[in-house]
């Protein structure tokens, strides 16, 4: 009983990071050196019409916004550090 526990309990575990890891995309394999500056980063976002309700930089070497866009719909967008590009973008 306790083996088939511990197995379920390591294979959920196992399933969570595995969702968690194809949700969130990588951005880029440069260095932070090549990297736009967060001030940058917030220009251009801000520029581009998009309210910023938190900014982060991720595991996946990602800038990520949590905010709402110029029609006010909320946002998820995951940002390519270096160029600027988005490479994930969720609207709600």
């Amino acid at each position: 009983m306790k083996r088939t526990l511990v197995k379920g309990i390591v294979a959920s575990s196992l399933l969570a990071t595995s969702l968690t890891v194809l949700a969130e995309p990588t951005c880029t394999d440069a260095p932070e050196s090549d990297w736009m500056s967060q001030d940058q980063m917030k220009q251009q976002i801000a520029d581009a019409g998009y309210k910023v309700k938190e900014f982060k930089t991720t595991d996946g070497s990602c800038y990520e916004i949590y905010g709402w866009d110029d029609q006010e719909r909320r946002v998820e967008i995951y940002f390519n550090p270096v160029n600027g590009d988005i490479v994930k973008k969720e609207v709600d």
